[in-house]
């Protein structure tokens, strides 16, 4: 929702810009309203996942609250706990397509041709805020804002899972506990 605001090149994606690119988090009151307005839109009515966010406990008790309103169940949080420096070395090793977007790691995802999208052979780019300076500082950030709304959402419908395991593993944690849940959580049949 952020890059579309960024792509978009309004006042609130120019602001938002500046922001990431110096490794800051973007304030509350603007994620807020971005994500209120994007769950009041008819595709969100049967389900959403947001990624990313709440990530401070003012954003954690907002979306509560905006889910109660719209007659929502309470969130379902899965929880990828990853140690710092295999985010930072995965984050600095992703690169963009400068032309159709599609993104590549350079350790696990490597294109056909270095520095070349597969697709429409554009070249590869580091996006700015993937570089290392600015991910531990977006780290520093998560630790002292968003530590407290995994104990917000702890007793709830809360899923840990050690997200430095190979995607199949994560894949099945997260499933397994979707399975389980959500036939209590929403009286909906796991087909």
């Amino acid at each position: 929702m952020l890059r579309a605001e960024i792509a978009a090149d309004t006042p609130l994606g120019r602001d938002t810009k500046a922001i990431i690119a110096a490794g800051g988090l973007v304030s509350d009151d603007i994620i807020n309203s971005i994500v209120e307005n994007r769950l009041s839109q008819p595709d969100c009515r049967e389900g959403f996942m947001l990624d990313g966010y709440p990530r401070t406990l003012q954003q954690a008790e907002f979306l509560d609250a905006t889910l109660a309103r719209h007659g929502m169940p309470a969130p379902v949080v899965v929880h990828l706990d990853v140690q710092t420096d295999v985010l930072v070395s995965r984050i600095v090793c992703r690169r963009q397509c400068a032309g159709c977007g599609a993104m590549y790691n350079i350790l696990s995802k490597r294109p056909k041709s270095p520095g070349r999208c597969d697709g429409c052979r554009g070249a590869l780019t580091v996006r700015h805020d993937d570089r290392e300076e600015v991910i531990r500082e977006r780290l520093r950030a998560y630790d002292a804002q968003t530590r407290p709304v995994l104990a917000h959402y702890y007793n709830g419908h809360y899923c840990h899972v050690e997200g430095d395991r190979s995607p199949v593993y994560i894949f099945e944690a997260i499933t397994h506990y979707l399975e389980t849940l959500l036939p209590v959580a929403v009286g909906a049949t796991v087909r």
